[in-house]
């Protein structure tokens, strides 16, 4: 019996047959979307998009390819897109390069017709060498040598080419590799928010180093905010396109706009994120690996004993089954036995396992430390001495001992502080002194804020140190609170010492703004009655009684112009002698270092006294 055909039978044909109307009558409309140098701001060429009609479901490229595949029309499609988006622009005249997607798959077709496209450009008058061929991966692509093929003969008659969507496509690393292209668009999913993620920032900073190693020129797609825009240009990126920059349009402008070629133009760099967790470093039980010889169960006490007189060095001995470890023999249990009286000439013949350990701690290899840390601390006491034992898959492999996993914690932490602060989670040390080099290196003035709490150590010392971990965060917070995100850098040196790079212009009501905010902020970590009488009384080291006012914040600025200094280092001891300065001053400061810099009028520097009453200066 014959059935009905379904509905979307009844959609699939309505489409094929709208397809076929759009071919004849060529209701295609081409759009272009500029592509600029990221250090000039002007416009190399425009990207050459398509769009159907706009009354129809074909309207977007993504559906017109679809269905023109399901109908065995992608060549015919593609064909004619490439020959309106030509078209067109010679007919706006528009300067620069046409960037002109092409398929791979196209390109390689049996029956390709590598001429078709050339004869257009000759029908429309553009010459070759304007015209790049931008390579779309749409579907995985395995005949390299015969796409390699096509390429040369493409690049034979002029035209460069281009891979379009780097990091997206299913082969474009290896299409990078075998076609070795004049351009790489990176794909807009690395491009955007890559101002908060620190792998997007890793992974274009990688194909930037490829490429200026193969002479391909990188351009970024999808980029859409200020804070993408310059990251994209800091990181030497040579070309951007995205609708920060302007969106595909029937007929595009030829220049950027002023607003946006000031921002490209403006001094300063961009504040790179940073990873608070390291967790591509995580180091596990296999760092510990210390090779101990082991027995078996058959060897006799006599033996161990012997082992252990004739090996000073050695504490532990490990008992192992058909490679499976069952126990532990600490050098002090045996000695301990067998120096009782008759205890080894009743126990000496007998098996080892008699004064084992039966349950000893064991982890394998792969057991990050801070998880086997917490192993030690919830088992029993004696695992704290004995270590642990390190398997490979069930297999006995070696031991570890306490003291070389606290050596290796404590290191962890020293270099993830480094990076980043574990209290504040702000930037460490590391980031902070690369932040300052690339500062120096693009010769931007800016301001280095060194932050400091007065009167913290005392109040650590009578609050407990949970409110004084309390009072540093509240402080990270305040700096940040009253930072640009987009302009200014703020780190935590470590303890209650802090740092802000300002590249912002109002760095002054910014401070000013920071001391306010403590000043009110810092009272309510104080009891009732220190607040009435404004401090307490405690003893100082030498065992004094001393009165302590509340905690105040200090902060010593130190401007840097281009040129005045070298490095970090210099920078960071006259940031250091600024802080010092301002600590002199009491209750909450702000002690600006003017020596070494070009000295402001006389009307500019009566204002700043005016509007900074709690300001010292040198």
């Amino acid at each position: 019996m014959n059935q009905a055909p379904s509905p979307i039978s009844d959609l699939d044909s309505h489409l094929a047959q709208r397809l076929r109307e759009v071919l004849r009558q060529r209701q295609l409309t081409p759009l272009f979307q500029p592509i600029i140098d990221m250090q000039s701001g002007a416009i190399i060429g425009y990207e050459g998009l398509i769009r159907g009609p706009s009354d129809s479901p074909l309207h977007s490229p993504l559906n017109l390819f679809k269905v023109a595949r399901a109908c065995g029309l992608s060549v015919e499609v593609e064909h004619l897109c490439r020959r309106m988006t030509l078209e067109r622009f010679a007919e706006l005249q528009l300067p620069g390069k046409l960037f002109l997607n092409v398929s791979p798959e196209c390109l390689v077709q049996a029956e390709r017709r590598h001429g078709e496209t050339l004869g257009y450009i000759h029908e429309v008058g553009i010459n070759p060498d304007r015209v790049i061929i931008e390579l779309t991966e749409s579907h995985p692509t395995y005949d390299y040598d015969l796409l390699r093929e096509a390429v040369r003969h493409y690049r034979a008659m002029g035209f460069v080419i281009a891979i379009d969507d780097l990091g997206e496509g299913f082969s474009s690393l290896r299409l990078w590799s075998e076609i070795r292209p004049e351009y790489v668009k990176i794909d807009m999913h690395f491009v955007q928010g890559i101002n908060q993620d620190p792998i997007k920032l890793q992974f274009v900073r990688s194909i930037q180093e490829i490429a200026e190693k193969s002479g391909t020129v990188v351009i970024a797609e999808g980029i859409e905010t200020d804070a993408e825009l310059l990251m994209i240009r800091d990181l030497g990126v040579s070309c951007g396109q995205g609708y920060k920059i302007a969106r595909p349009h029937a007929n595009p402008d030829t220049r950027l706009t002023n607003d946006l070629f000031a921002q490209l133009r403006q001094n300063g760099v961009s504040i790179y994120p940073h990873e608070t967790r390291r967790s591509h470093e995580v180091a596990t039980a296999a760092k510990l690996l210390r090779h101990v010889p082991a027995v078996t169960p058959e060897v006799q006490n006599n033996r161990i004993y012997e082992m252990f007189k004739n090996d000073p060095s050695l504490q532990i001995i490990p008992v192992v089954s058909n490679g499976v470890p069952v126990g532990l023999i600490t050098r002090h249990n045996l000695i301990d036995r067998f120096a009782r009286p008759y205890l080894r000439e009743l126990h000496g013949r007998k098996s080892c396992t008699l004064f084992m350990d039966a349950n000893p701690l064991i982890a394998d290899k792969n057991t990050p430390l801070h998880s086997l840390s917490q192993l030690i601390v919830d088992g029993d006491r004696h695992h704290l001495f004995n270590g642990v034992i390190i398997t490979d898959q069930g297999q006995y492999a070696g031991m570890g001992n306490a003291h070389d996993l606290m050596r290796e914690i404590t290191q962890m932490q020293i270099n993830a502080a480094r990076y980043a602060n574990p209290l504040t989670m702000l930037p460490g040390n590391v980031p902070i002194d690369e932040h300052i080099d690339r500062l120096l290196e693009n010769q931007t003035p800016f301001c280095v804020c060194y932050v400091d709490l007065d009167q913290f150590k005392p109040y650590n010392d009578v609050y407990g140190y949970r409110r004084g971990d309390d009072m540093i965060r509240l402080t990270g917070k305040i700096l940040g609170a009253h930072s640009d995100p987009e302009r200014d850098f703020v780190g935590h040196i470590g303890g209650d010492d802090f740092i802000v790079l300002f590249q912002s212009e109002d760095w002054n009501s910014r401070c000013q703004a920071i001391l306010t905010a403590f000043s009110e902020a810092v009272p309510a970590f104080y009891s009732e009655e220190h607040r009435r009488k404004g401090g307490y009384v405690s003893e100082d080291r030498r065992g004094r009684r001393v009165f302590h006012s509340l905690a105040t914040i200090s902060l010593g600025l130190l401007k840097v112009q281009p040129g005045t200094y070298g490095s970090h280092h210099q920078i960071a001891a006259a940031a250091a002698d600024a802080k010092r300065q301002a600590k002199k001053i009491p209750g909450n400061s702000l002690f600006i270092e003017r020596r070494g810099m070009p000295f402001a009028s006389e009307p500019e520097a009566m204002e700043e006294q005016d509007a900074q009453p709690r300001q010292g200066r040198r």
